[in-house]
């Protein structure tokens, strides 16, 4: 069990990073949040877990070990796996999910793709008490982010996927026009994919 990792970001895709661990590339896969706040080049930790099938060995990263017990205590839901799983904590932080299951909020639940409406009744039923209590109302999910932080992980998210500077942040500035808007962690993903949409698959 590889539990995490530590090395240099040496490529940032859409649904994975490769890093440098002691010489050896390890391709990571990980939600577009954890892979926005990654930089080609710096040094970056994340929490894993090893999925081991007869034909791969998949290692899965996520911004702490919080995210990583929810992506393996989902995964003993019958028919979900890892894919869906990550899909899971691509849509919802882990206190979201923990709040859609406590709450029976199906609706919350068939946001991610591949979860209907039997899929998510399956869900809050077999996790019912098993993913813990969410962070009580009015106590933040964790550190606050500074002003603008979110919207500068989205442009080096960009960079990283091979954008110029430049291209990256007129990308976000057309997607969020408003200076003023700041991006929270739960939006990175979709402003990420909006950027993507409009620069329309050219490099800068």
């Amino acid at each position: 069990m590889i539990a995490s990792v530590r090395g240099t970001v040496q490529t940032v895709r859409l649904d994975a990073a490769i890093l440098e661990v002691g010489g050896v590339g390890l391709l990571v896969q990980a939600t577009p949040a954890t892979l926005a706040s990654l930089r080609v080049g710096a040094e970056a930790v994340l929490a894993t877990s090893m999925v081991v099938r007869e034909d791969s060995l998949t290692l899965y990263g996520f911004a702490d070990a919080d995210e990583r017990e929810v992506f393996e205590v989902v995964q003993t839901v019958s028919g979900v796996g890892p894919r869906l799983a990550l899909a899971m904590l691509a849509v919802h932080t882990p206190d979201g999910l923990r709040r859609a299951v406590a709450a029976e909020d199906l609706a919350a639940l068939k946001r991610v793709p591949g979860i209907g409406h039997k899929g998510a009744q399956r869900i809050v039923l077999e996790l019912a008490d098993r993913l813990g209590a969410p962070t009580p109302a009015g106590v933040p999910d964790g550190p606050p982010a500074p002003a603008g932080d979110q919207r500068g992980q989205v442009v080096d998210a960009l960079v990283g996927l091979g954008w110029n500077v430049r291209a990256a942040e007129d990308a976000v500035a057309g997607v969020l026009p408003d200076p003023a808007v700041t991006i929270g962690p739960d939006d990175v993903a979709g402003v990420l994919r909006a950027a993507l949409r409009a620069l329309g698959g050219g490099r800068g």
